[in-house]
């Protein structure tokens, strides 16, 4: 049978778990195997067993602080069905200590491929998936799944709407004959996209992703889009900071989820050099916690 919180919207899931944490925050989840401290690679470790026991580690260190993790598929795949295995381990160890899991895949496809792709996701467990809008609203209603049926919980995404980094000015700046922004356009469509799929707390099952370092960009899409979630990447390593994210939030603090990765998973701490860098990772989850949560009080 299932429980009350298993047929939770996706979007008033998500909150009520970064409510729980104390602040709206996620830990990106991409390791990369030469980055990682000696520790990982126990006596003959391949990559994947490595890459798969850090991120167990992280996952161990980051748990009193964190709610969510963006698990970046491309980190696993590389390495073929072992890396795709270790990331399932991964999510799976993250569900049972009762995270939310966003699949950073960026899955942009049409009918039946997309489809496939959603199915994949909500095989992965994953509660939410990253996908690009290229294709239209076409290529993401697969990936939206909120009311929850005895097949599937309730499935959120994420459409990249304005990205942290630099060369999507390229595009997403361009400005249109009626005046809008790519960006901006691309924010019409999901609102219109995600409009039947509100939850409880007045938030969509679909949501953007609107990086931390495009902060004049965020104010203008926050407005446009009153009723997503933002996934707000670039915060810390990729020169985000506190004041670049706020305006991503609505007025009560709710509405947005800061992501940092590099920043937590290899923090400047002597301790991960030696076998308690699971210490190290602890801390600097906790001190980005602490920051968002300041910010929201001011």
């Amino acid at each position: 049978m299932q429980t009350a919180a298993l047929v939770q919207h996706p979007a008033d899931r998500l909150l009520d778990a970064l409510d729980r944490a104390g602040a709206p925050v996620s830990v990106g989840l991409d390791p990369v195997a030469e980055r990682l401290p000696a520790d990982a690679y126990a006596g003959d470790s391949s990559k994947v067993d490595a890459i798969r026991r850090f991120s167990l580690g992280v996952l161990d260190a980051i748990e009193p602080f964190v709610a969510c993790v963006k698990v970046q598929s491309a980190c696993f795949e590389r390495y073929g069905w072992p890396g795709v295995s270790a990331m399932q381990d991964v999510v799976a160890a993250a569900r049972a200590k009762g995270m939310q899991v966003i699949y950073d895949a960026k899955r942009g496809d049409i009918g039946i491929s997309a489809e496939h792709y959603a199915a994949a996701s909500a095989a992965m467990s994953a509660d939410w998936t990253t996908v690009s809008p290229y294709l239209g609203a076409d290529g993401i209603a697969p990936f939206l799944s909120a009311a929850a049926t005895a097949r599937d919980v309730g499935r959120g995404a994420f459409a990249l709407v304005r990205t942290s980094n630099p060369g999507g000015d390229a595009l997403q700046s361009l400005r249109l004959a009626d005046g809008r922004t790519i960006a901006e356009a691309v924010a019409d469509l999901v609102v219109a996209a995600g409009a039947s799929s509100l939850g409880a707390r007045g938030y969509s099952a679909l949501g953007a992703v609107v990086g931390a370092t495009k902060r004049a960009d965020a104010e203008t899409l926050r407005r446009r889009m009153p009723a997503q979630i933002f996934l707000v990447p670039g915060y810390g390593a990729q020169g985000g900071g506190v004041d670049d994210v706020l305006p991503c939030f609505r007025p009560d603090g709710t509405g947005a989820i800061v992501t940092a990765s590099r920043s937590v998973l290899y923090p400047d701490d002597p301790a991960m050099k030696g076998p308690r860098w699971t210490d190290a990772v602890r801390r600097a989850a906790e001190r980005f916690r602490d920051e968002i949560a300041a910010a929201l009080s001011r």
